[in-house]
């Protein structure tokens, strides 16, 4: 029997090829567009374009809503984060609790083999069990946001991208009768709009106060607009004349504090990650890892320990923040990663 095949699709090029490749390839698909609510004309155009392809396609469209679920398991932490003094990502936890959470339950529940996305990613096996791993397009490998998928549901997961680059997804796209959809590049956060997170924080916090900006001696040197808005690394909006730049170092959301200092003081060796996913109980000992998605693999030594894990690194890093992910690799695999709750300068 044929494999049945759940596509998510948003109606762009990515997701269209990647369900007009699991035809190809003889998969019995079905497509799923997620409304999450956030923008009703966005909603209604992804149905749209997505409905467009899979009748040409000839593969059934039906559109599922989660917006009350990105509100609940998504958007609320994202904000509750910010409030912590933590710059959180989003993009991962949909993914981990969405797309390969509630989509994949539901997928299978109705009946589905697999769940398919037009990620740029695949899976392989090794001494037989599944990982995550790159694809052929490095430079559109999105393994750093998929690390949260739960070990268990890569049996169910499929990327039928993984053998495919961008040119080629465009080209095949181009060739078809649905055409090239003429959509803007998707937004790094769904949920914001032009990418101004501090106003959509502010529209749901209401208003936030200002307090001292101190070096890390404890003198004050200027006064920020609310630790909601910054986080480690920045230097735009602190208002620090005078010699070489400021950088935020440290927020301290209690005393409402930033802590100010050089490019030198951003740096760091040793950090400490919680919320675990890990595809291996036999961690090596040194491996890659990724602070965050447009940041170079660098070398590190690991440790587990109290379900937190010890990362230290041969090198320097800049701005290492807590909030953000953590993603482990061993060559093109993605062995784990999780949350980083701690720095340690």
């Amino acid at each position: 029997m044929k494999k049945k095949v759940l596509a998510a699709m948003s109606g762009g090029v990515d997701s269209s090829v990647a369900a007009y490749i699991l035809k190809k390839q003889g998969y019995s698909i079905e497509a799923v567009t997620m409304c999450f609510g956030v923008d009703e004309s966005s909603d209604e155009n992804n149905i749209k374009d997505a409905s467009r392809v899979c009748s040409a396609l000839e593969i059934k469209h039906k559109s599922v809503n989660f917006s009350r679920e990105l509100e609940e398991k998504v958007i609320i932490p994202f904000i509750n984060e910010y409030k912590a003094g933590r710059t959180p990502n989003p993009c991962v936890i949909c993914n981990r609790d969405i797309k390969f959470g509630l989509l994949l339950e539901y997928a299978r529940k109705s009946g589905f083999d697999l769940i398919a996305t037009g990620h740029y990613a695949a899976i392989v096996k090794k001494d037989g069990s599944l990982f995550i791993s790159k694809p052929k397009d490095e430079k559109k490998d999105q393994t750093y946001f998929l690390y949260g998928i739960r070990r268990e549901y890569l049996d169910y997961v499929i990327f039928p991208l993984c053998e495919s680059v961008k040119s080629e997804v465009i080209k095949i796209a181009g060739e078809q009768p649905w055409g090239l959809s003429r959509r803007p590049q998707s937004q790094d956060i769904c949920f914001i709009k032009d990418r101004d997170y501090r106003n959509f924080l502010l529209n749901r916090t209401g208003p936030v106060k200002p307090g001292k900006i101190i070096d890390a001696a404890g003198n004050i040197i200027g006064e920020h607009k609310g630790s909601l808005y910054y986080t480690i690394g920045q230097r735009e909006g602190l208002g620090i004349g005078g010699g070489k730049p400021y950088y935020v170092v440290d927020i301290d959301v209690e005393k409402n504090v930033l802590v100010a200092g050089r490019e030198e003081d951003l740096v760091s060796r040793v950090l400490i990650a919680d919320s675990l996913n890990l595809f291996t109980e036999r961690l090596p000992r040194k491996c890659k890892a990724k602070i965050r998605y447009a940041h170079k693999e660098a070398d590190c030594n690991i440790s587990l320990g109290d379900n937190v894990l010890h990362v230290e690194f041969d090198g320097l890093q800049r701005a290492v923040t807590p909030g953000q992910s953590i993603v482990l690799y061993d060559n093109d695999i993605v062995i784990g990663g999780g949350i980083i709750r701690d720095v340690i300068r």
